[in-house]
């Protein structure tokens, strides 16, 4: 895979439907989507930066809570930083590692594909789609 990590045995990833291209600017506002982690329904996102999408759980790694400080805005006023609203942590876009503040780690995060003018998020052992 992609991430490096082999899937389970019997496991097959699937690409969901997140949005449209057109709908992630970049470092602009974040799409949502629900998904389950280690069997725990969480929301995660998807961001553009610098041409690419990326998709992280919204889940801080200082304490696991949303980072969000409005619906779906996830960047700092210079536009080149994810933060948390609660406590301050900064992380890349590119890659979720923590760049400052009270980080214990990275982002989560969620291997994503776009084709065709469509962002898709990929299915992971531990990352499942909500059912609905």
């Amino acid at each position: 895979m992609a991430d490096g990590v082999s899937p389970a045995p019997g496991f097959a990833p699937q690409e969901m439907v997140l949005c449209n291209s057109a709908a992630l600017v970049d470092s602009g506002e974040a799409a949502p989507f629900d998904v389950i982690y280690q069997g725990q329904t969480c929301l995660g996102f998807a961001i553009r930066y610098d041409g690419t999408v990326y998709a992280y759980l919204n889940r801080c790694s200082h304490v696991p809570m949303e980072m969000d400080y409005q619906p779906n805005r996830f960047f700092d006023v210079s536009g080149h930083w994810l933060i948390c609203a609660t406590h301050g942590a900064t992380y890349s876009p590119k890659t979720g590692a923590c760049s400052g503040g009270p980080c214990r780690g990275a982002l989560i995060r969620i291997a994503t594909s776009e084709c065709d003018g469509v962002v898709r998020w990929h299915t992971a052992p531990h990352l499942q789609p909500v059912k609905l």
